[in-house]
C-alpha cells in the first residue's frame, strides 16, 4: 500500500493501511476491554436476529387461520429465536460487560487469562455462526439448507435421528456446543480475575456488587453449562453412533433428556438475570445519590440464589408424571426462591427511598425494571403450585411469565447498562433525547406484547402453535401482541440511532459523567490499554468517592 510523507519526516498512514491495521488490532486483541466489547456489540447484532424472527412470528399470529407462514417454518422460526435469545445475546452481553468491568471494578490491569479471553469470544461467535450455517448448508453440500425445528429445548424425540430432516439438529447442537466453550472459558477467566488479581485493598467484604454477583454467575456456569453439554454429546452418540440415551423406542428415556436440559436451563435463568440484578445494583445508588441499602443483605441474597437455582430445575416437569413427592420438593424449593429475590427489590426500593432521584436514561429503564421483575417474580410463585402449573404449563401465561423476566427483567437492565457504560467504553454520551423515545416505544410495545399473553393463556391458548381458530377468542389478544412486537421493534432502532448519533456528532464524556463512586470512572474514557498508571489502593467500598470527597464522610450528605 501506498503512504505519503508528512514534512516532519514523519510516516502518514494512508485510509486503506490504518483501516487495515484497526481491523488487524480488533481481530487479534487480547485486551479485556475490546473483547468486552466484541462480545456486547456481536450479542446486539444476535438481538437484532432474534428480534426479526419474533416480529415475523407475531405477523404470523397476529390474525385467526393466517397463512403468511407455513408451520415448518414457524417452528424454524420458533427454535432460532430462542436459541438465538438465550445463547447468542443474553450469554455474550452478559460476558461481554463482566469482561469489561471486573479489572477496572476490582484495580487489576487484565483479566488472569488474555488469550484465553479472546479464545472465548471466538469460540462463542463461531457457534453462533455454525448455528446459522443450518439456513445454508443442513441438507448437505448440493441442497438447500433447512434451519433447525425442535424448539429451543429440543425435546426427545424431536431431535432424534428417526425425526430427523437433514442436519439441522446437528448444527444446533454443535452451534450450542462450540458456543458453550467459550462461555465456560469466560466464566473461569471471571471467577479467577476476582478471586487472585484484586487490587491493594480491595477485600471480598468491600468488592462492587456487580463484581460479587458475576463471580456467583461464574460458579453456575461452570456448574450448569456442563451438563448441558454432556447432554449434546450423548444426543450425537444417539443420532450418529447407535446410542440409545434418549430413544424411548429402544430403551432409552426421553424424560432424561428433560432432566439434564432443565438442570442447565433453570440456573441459565439466574445466569442471565443475576448480571440484570448487578447493573441495577451498581445505577440505582448513583442516580438515588444514596449508598446501597444493605450491602451485606444483598451479597447473601446473591449467594442464596445461587444455591437454591441449582435445586429448582423439575418444576420445568411438573407435567411429565414426576410423582407427588417430588412435585411437593420442587414446588417448595422454587417458593423459596422468591425470599432473596425480595430481599434485592427491597434493598433498591430502600436505596432510592428518600434519595435525590435524577431521572436520566440508565435509571429510568432501572425502575421500569423493578416493576417488571416484580411483576415475573409474582407470576412465577404461581407457577411454582403444581397444580395451577397443571393448567397453565403449555399456555400463553408461561410465554408471558419467561418474557416478564428475561425481557422486562434482563432486556431493560442490559440498556441500562449500556446507556450507563457508553460513555467509559466510547468518551461519548448517548442521547437523552433519543432515549426517552427508545424507552417509552420500546416500554409500551413491551406491555402491549406481553401483559396480553397472560390473558391468552388463562384463556387457554396453547404455546407453539403458528394457527388458531377464529372462534376461541384469541383474535384481540393476538393483534394487541402483535403491535407491541412492533413498538419493541421501534424502541430498539432508536437505541442504535442514538449510537449512530453519538460518533457522528459526539458529546464528550470526561471520566466521570455520573459523579460516580467505582474505581472505573477513575480513568479516562475510554480507559487507557493498561487501565491504570499505577495500581490503586482502596479503603472503602466507595473508592472513587472517598477520593473526590476526603472530608465527607457520608455521601447521601454530599
Amino acid at each position: 500500500m501506498s503512504a505519503s510523507l508528512r514534512t516532519d519526516g514523519a510516516r502518514e498512514i494512508s485510509s486503506p493501511e490504518r483501516s487495515g491495521s484497526v481491523l488487524h488490532a480488533w481481530v487479534t486483541t487480547v485486551d479485556h476491554k475490546k473483547l468486552g466489547i466484541l462480545y456486547i456489540a456481536a450479542g446486539l447484532l444476535f438481538f437484532v436476529i432474534g428480534g426479526i424472527e419474533a416480529i415475523m412470528m407475531r405477523a404470523q399470529l397476529a390474525q385467526a387461520a393466517n397463512t403468511l407462514l407455513e408451520p415448518q417454518e414457524f417452528n424454524r422460526l420458533f427454535t432460532m429465536h430462542g436459541t438465538t435469545m438465550v445463547f447468542l445475546v443474553g450469554m455474550p452481553i452478559v460476558t461481554g460487560f463482566g469482561n469489561y468491568l471486573i479489572p477496572l471494578m476490582i484495580g487489576a490491569r487484565d483479566m488472569a487469562f488474555p488469550r484465553l479471553n479472546a479464545w472465548g469470544f471466538w469460540m462463542f461467535l463461531f457457534g453462533g455462526l455454525v448455528l446459522y450455517m443450518s439456513y445454508f448448508a443442513s441438507m448437505g453440500l448440493y441442497g438447500a439448507g433447512t434451519a433447525p425445528d425442535v424448539g429451543w429445548f429440543a425435546y426427545s424425540p424431536l431431535a432424534g435421528k428417526a425425526f430427523s430432516r437433514g442436519n439441522a439438529t446437528d448444527y444446533w447442537i454443535l452451534g450450542i456446543l462450540i458456543s458453550g466453550f467459550g462461555s465456560i472459558s469466560g466464566a473461569i477467566n471471571m471467577l479467577t480475575t476476582t478471586l487472585t488479581m484484586r487490587c491493594p485493598g480491595m477485600t471480598m467484604n468491600r468488592l462492587p456488587l456487580f463484581v460479587w454477583m458475576m463471580l456467583v454467575v461464574s460458579f453456575l456456569m461452570l456448574l450448569a453449562l456442563p451438563v448441558l453439554t454432556g447432554a449434546q454429546v450423548m444426543l450425537l452418540f444417539d443420532r450418529f453412533l447407535g446410542a440409545h440415551f434418549f430413544d424411548t423406542q429402544a430403551g432409552g428415556d426421553a424424560v432424561l433428556w428433560q432432566h439434564f436440559f432443565w438442570f442447565f436451563g433453570h440456573p441459565e435463568v439466574y445466569i442471565l438475570m443475576i448480571p440484570g440484578f448487578a447493573y441495577a445494583s451498581e445505577i440505582i445508588p448513583v442516580f438515588s445519590r444514596k449508598v446501597i441499602f444493605g450491602y451485606s443483605f444483598m451479597v447473601a441474597a446473591t449467594l442464596a440464589i445461587g444455591l437454591v437455582a441449582v435445586g429448582v430445575w423439575a418444576h420445568h416437569m411438573f407435567t411429565v408424571g414426576m410423582g407427588q413427592g417430588l412435585n411437593i420438593w420442587f414446588a417448595v424449593i422454587t417458593m423459596l426462591v422468591g425470599v432473596p429475590t425480595g430481599i434485592k427489590l427491597f434493598n433498591w426500593i430502600a436505596t432510592m427511598y428518600g434519595g435525590r432521584i435524577q431521572l436520566r436514561m440508565p435509571m429510568v429503564f432501572c425502575i421500569a425494571f423493578l416493576g417488571q421483575f416484580l411483576i415475573a417474580g409474582l407470576t412465577g410463585i404461581l407457577l411454582s403450585g403444581a397444580p395451577l402449573n397443571w393448567q397453565l404449563s403449555d399456555s400463553y401465561f408461561v410465554v408471558a411469565h419467561f418474557h416478564y423476566v428475561l425481557i422486562g427483567g434482563l432486556v431493560f437492565t442490559v440498556f441500562a447498562a449500556c446507556y450507563y457504560w457508553f460513555p467509559k467504553m466510547t468518551g461519548r454520551m448517548l442521547s437523552e433525547k433519543i432515549g426517552r423515545w427508545h424507552f417509552w416505544l420500546f416500554f409500551i410495545g413491551f406491555h402491549l406484547t406481553f401483559t396480553t399473553m397472560h390473558v391468552q393463556g388463562v384463556l387457554g391458548m396453547p404455546r407453539r402453535i403458528y394457527t388458531y381458530p377464529a372462534e376461541r377468542g384469541w383474535e384481540v389478544w393476538n393483534a394487541i401482541s402483535s403491535t407491541g412486537a412492533i413498538l419493541q421493534g421501534l424502541g430498539v432502532a432508536c437505541f442504535f440511532v442514538a449510537v449512530i448519533v453519538a460518533f457522528r456528532r459526539p458529546a464528550q464524556a470526561g471520566p466521570d459523567p455520573w459523579n460516580a463512586w467505582t474505581l472505573e470512572w477513575s480513568t479516562s474514557s475510554p480507559p487507557p490499554a493498561y487501565n491504570f498508571l499505577s495500581l490503586p489502593e482502596v479503603r472503602s467500598r466507595r473508592p472513587l468517592w472517598d477520593l473526590k470527597h476526603p472530608d465527607d464522610p457520608d455521601w447521601e450528605h454530599e
